[in-house]
């Protein structure tokens, strides 16, 4: 086996554990935030500003999950563009 198909084959594992790691801490997180939710709409003894602190606090680690998602995928897809480039003949 060549070492650019051995190297694209690890990288695409990498990735996609990756992806199945990040997925399932979106879904525990989402599953946590619903459960935060139900707990605040019945939690009469916090003031509303309480509440929307809590709530906004979970818009930005939404949008922190977000940013690092896209990040990441595209330091794969920099990494792929690179490999592929190298991994080419180069034309005289």
């Amino acid at each position: 086996m060549d070492h650019e198909k051995l190297f694209n084959q690890t990288l695409k594992a990498y990735k996609t554990s990756f992806d199945n790691t990040f997925s399932t801490i979106i879904t525990f997180q989402d599953q946590t935030e619903q459960m935060m939710n139900l707990f605040l709409d019945n939690a009469s003894y916090i003031p509303e500003e309480g509440k929307k602190a809590i709530q906004d606090w979970g818009k930005s680690y939404k949008k922190s999950r977000e940013d690092y998602k896209a990040a990441v995928d595209e330091s794969y897809k920099k990494l792929e563009d690179f490999l592929g480039k190298m991994n080419k003949p180069s034309a005289k």
